[in-house]
C-alpha cells in the first residue's frame, strides 16, 4: 500500500467541482484534499458540495485557501504549507505556466486539462505545446516529478483513445483519426458557453489548424462541416476545428491525418457570428467615449451566464469519440471509440453538467495513476505517450466508460 498522496487542487469552476468530489470518493489513496483559487467563497461552496452529498470515502473535510495562480511564489507557499504531492490545476489555461514553475520548485507532481494561453494572443503559430509547456520537460525530469499535460476529456481521453486507435491496427497503417465531440444537450437559456467564455470563444475566433498530409492546414471556422450518424445521440453535424490534442498528438503518432471536429448548433453559430463581427469577441482593450479602457471579450464573459449555473436544468447527453482508419490484418477498417455522457447523471452525482463531469473525471484518474505509481514516470508527458489500458479501466468504474465500436460490433472496451 503506498502512502496516501495529498492533492491540491487549482481553480474554483464547474471542472474544479468535479474534481473536488471525485478526489474525495478516493481519499482512501489520497490523503488531505485542497481546493484553491482567487475567490474564497467559491472554493467554500465546493466544499460545502462535496459535505453535503458525502462524497468522502472516509470522514474528511475538503480545505479551501484563497491564492492568486498568477503568483508562483505564492502557490509554492501553499504547497509547501500542506505538503501537497500532487497538483490538479483545473484553472484557466492562463496560469498553467506559474501554477508548473511551483510544482518544479517544490517538486510536486502536476496535471492540467487544457494548453497554455498567452492572454494577449490568439492562434499562435503550431505546435502550441512546442511553444510553452514542452520547454519545462527537462526541468520537471531534473525535479524527478511527473507533470501530465491535458488530460481532461479533450484533450486527454481522446489522446488516449487514439493511441488505442493506432494499437488496434496494423503497425503503421492508420492513416485518419477524427476526434468528434458532439453536445446533444439543452441548457435552457438563450445564450451560452459550456466552460469559461473567454476561453471558449477564444478557441474559434482564430485560424484553425489541423494535421492533414503531415503538414498543418489552415481553415476558417465553421468552413468544413462533416455529418455522422453516432451511438445514441443520432445524426450530428461537426465543424472542422483547432483544438489542444492536435499539437501533441501529431508529434507522438505516426498518423498522417489528425482532425478535430466539433458539433455545434445554427443558433449558437449565429450568435457567435454577430459577436465576432461587432467586435465584441476581441481581445485587444477599447477605449469608451467615457475615457474607459474594457476588453471586448471580457464584457461578453462578464454578462453571459456562469456555466456552472447552467448544471441544474441541463438535459441530453454527449458523446465524444475518435474515428480511427487503418488496415487490420490487410484490410481496411474504420472504427469508432466514444463515450456517452449524461448532463443529469451528472449534476445527482456531483452537482455540475456533462461538460464539467468529463472534464472533471480524468485529471483525478490520472493523479490515482501516480499515485498508485503506474503512471509516475517522473517526466512530462501527454496523454498518449503512457500506457492507456489502465486509465480507462479506472475511468470505466469512475462513471466514464468507453465503448468502441467495430466489425465485432458495440461494446465496452475494457483490458485484462
Amino acid at each position: 500500500m503506498t502512502q496516501p498522496k495529498n492533492v491540491l487542487i487549482i481553480g474554483a469552476g464547474g471542472v474544479a467541482q468535479v474534481v473536488a468530489h471525485k478526489c474525495a470518493m478516493a481519499n482512501d489513496i489520497f490523503g488531505e484534499i485542497h481546493i484553491a483559487s482567487r475567490t474564497l467563497s467559491k472554493c467554500e461552496a465546493i466544499a460545502q458540495s462535496v459535505a453535503d452529498k458525502g462524497s468522502f470515502k472516509r470522514a474528511a473535510v475538503l480545505h479551501t485557501h484563497a491564492v492568486d495562480a498568477l503568483d508562483t511564489q505564492a502557490v509554492a507557499a501553499l504547497i509547501t504549507k500542506i505538503d501537497a504531492d500532487i497538483v490538479i490545476n483545473v484553472g484557466s489555461p492562463f496560469v498553467n505556466m506559474s501554477v508548473m514553475d511551483a510544482c518544479i520548485a517544490t517538486k510536486t507532481h502536476y496535471l492540467d486539462t487544457a494548453i497554455y494561453e498567452d492572454p494577449r494572443k490568439i492562434c499562435e503559430t503550431p505546435p502550441w505545446y512546442e511553444n510553452y509547456e514542452w520547454q519545462k520537460r527537462d526541468a520537471f525530469k531534473d525535479a524527478g516529478v511527473t507533470a501530465i499535460l491535458g488530460v481532461g476529456f479533450d484533450p486527454g481521453v481522446v489522446n488516449a483513445y487514439a493511441r488505442l486507435g493506432v494499437e488496434y491496427f496494423d503497425t503503421d497503417s492508420v492513416t485518419d483519426i477524427d476526434i468528434i465531440d458532439i453536445n446533444a444537450g439543452s441548457h435552457g437559456k438563450y445564450f451560452a458557453t459550456n466552460f469559461d467564455p473567454e476561453i471558449n470563444f477564444r478557441e474559434f475566433t482564430g485560424v484553425v489548424y489541423s494535421w492533414q498530409n503531415n503538414a498543418w492546414q489552415t481553415n476558417q471556422m465553421f468552413e468544413v462541416k462533416r455529418t455522422d450518424d453516432l451511438p445514441v445521440v443520432g445524426v450530428q453535424n461537426s465543424y472542422l476545428s483547432g483544438h489542444d490534442e492536435l499539437h501533441s498528438l501529431h508529434k507522438n503518432l505516426n498518423v498522417p491525418n489528425i482532425r478535430f471536429w466539433m458539433g455545434f448548433g445554427e443558433h449558437y453559430m449565429n450568435v457567435f457570428g454577430v459577436l465576432k463581427n461587432l467586435g465584441l469577441l476581441s481581445e485587444q482593450p477599447v477605449t469608451t467615449a467615457e475615457g474607459l479602457e474594457v476588453v471586448p471579450l471580457k464584457v461578453v464573459k462578464a454578462v453571459l451566464p456562469d456555466p456552472s449555473s447552467l448544471a441544474a436544468n441541463y438535459t441530453g447527453k454527449t458523446c465524444i469519440g475518435n474515428k480511427v482508419k487503418g488496415t487490420k490484418g490487410g484490410k481496411e477498417q474504420e472504427i469508432f471509440i466514444y463515450n456517452i455522457a449524461d448532463h443529469q447523471e451528472a449534476y445527482a452525482e456531483v452537482g455540475s453538467q456533462g461538460i464539467s463531469y468529463t472534464a472533471g473525471v480524468p485529471p483525478v484518474a490520472a493523479a490515482l495513476l501516480i499515485a498508485t505509481e503506474q503512471w509516475n514516470v517522473g517526466t512530462m508527458v501527454n496523454v498518449e505517450e503512457l500506457d492507456a489500458k489502465p486509465f480507462i479501466n479506472l475511468l470505466n468504474q469512475m462513471g466514464l466508460p468507453t465503448r468502441i465500436r467495430d466489425a465485432d460490433g458495440d461494446r465496452l472496451l475494457q483490458f485484462a
